[in-house]
């Protein structure tokens, strides 16, 4: 069974959300999502301060077989980048709900939030 953790929320494309207590959000990758796209050799990751909207590609991940564009699920201003992930791609892999984290989004627009998945959707979806 395919690790899913409760508390957070999931999007169709696989990235999962952590609410934060100052209305920002963190955003990663899925143990699913990093398991699908294989060793992940490279991650081009947002730069602070960059706006984003719901469906820019705001990262991307390269791996031995693929490069997979990652899209913000939300709107808002990028406050802090895993620059971790630059020298240490693989961390995507080992630990992709802790440490292989990409991103913290200040939100613009917390309504958005109401269109994700929780973790017992996410499951379904998987199934």
């Amino acid at each position: 069974m395919e690790e899913v953790r409760n508390g957070l929320l999931y999007t169709e494309s696989h990235e999962w959300i952590q609410k934060t207590e100052d209305g920002a959000i963190i955003i990663g990758i899925t143990n699913y999502a990093q398991r699908e796209i294989g060793d992940i050799i490279f991650v081009d990751v947002p730069k602070e301060g960059t706006d984003v909207e719901v469906g820019d590609e705001f990262a991307a991940l390269e791996s031995v077989k693929t490069v997979a564009p990652i899209n913000s699920p939300v709107s808002g201003k990028v406050v802090k980048a895993n620059t971790l992930l630059e020298d240490a791609p693989d961390t995507m892999n080992s630990s992709p709900y802790d440490n292989g984290w990409i991103a913290v989004i200040k939100l613009s627009n917390p309504e958005e939030l109401n269109g994700l998945m929780n973790a017992d959707a996410y499951k379904a979806k998987l199934s």
